[in-house]
């Protein structure tokens, strides 16, 4: 399966899911799965196993076809991708206020799964939990002023500044600037 392909599989769940009325909790009871691990699955914090993933479409009551037919549209093995101004792709990662996510590109490149997205922070927007991902993380500064922790080290950046690191180590941002921040933010699976 192509590993773009998996990024785009959290939206989808979370798509079928709302459009069902079904719950998180719900959900992970059905599939057999802790809601915790829905919900990364969801944020495209992790990917899930092959047997996660048919455990939860079922749980969905969806065809396997279905599910990925037309997810299959968005990856042909072009070598040229032109993304114009407006055709990014609003999302909810996480409920955090003041926090707002346009996914840029999902792509699968020299094996390695990339998931390419613009974060807003509003002014005095924290996360206050820590959490973790299981791709490196790229972080340019495109606009104000944030405050990055990782693990126990903080870390002040600019606009212009880049900050690249492992998201398994335990992370969280706030926007420490007196107007709103934005961060292009590259996933590297």
């Amino acid at each position: 399966m192509n590993e773009g392909l998996l990024l785009l599989i959290g939206d989808k769940i979370k798509a079928k899911r709302t459009q069902k009325n079904i719950t998180l909790e719900q959900l992970a009871t059905r599939a057999g799965v802790s809601k915790g691990l829905i919900s990364q699955i969801e944020n495209n914090r992790t990917v899930p196993s092959l047997p996660v993933l048919f455990n939860i479409i079922h749980s969905l009551e969806e065809d396997l076809r279905s599910f990925f037919e037309d997810m299959q549209d968005s990856f042909n093995n072009n070598h040229i991708l032109i993304i114009r101004k407006g055709q990014e792709k609003m999302f909810s990662k996480e409920p955090v206020k003041g926090f707002s996510y346009k996914r840029i590109l999902t792509r699968s490149i020299t094996s390695q799964a990339t998931d390419v997205v613009l974060l807003g922070l509003k002014k005095n927007s924290v996360r206050k939990q820590m959490i973790r991902t299981d791709a490196f993380e790229c972080k340019y500064i495109l606009k104000g002023d944030i405050e990055y922790q990782i693990d126990k080290e903080v870390f002040t950046l600019h606009e212009g500044d880049t900050l690249f690191f492992d998201g398994r180590a335990p992370h969280r941002l706030k926007n420490i600037g007196d107007t709103e921040a934005l961060i292009l933010v590259i996933y590297l699976f």
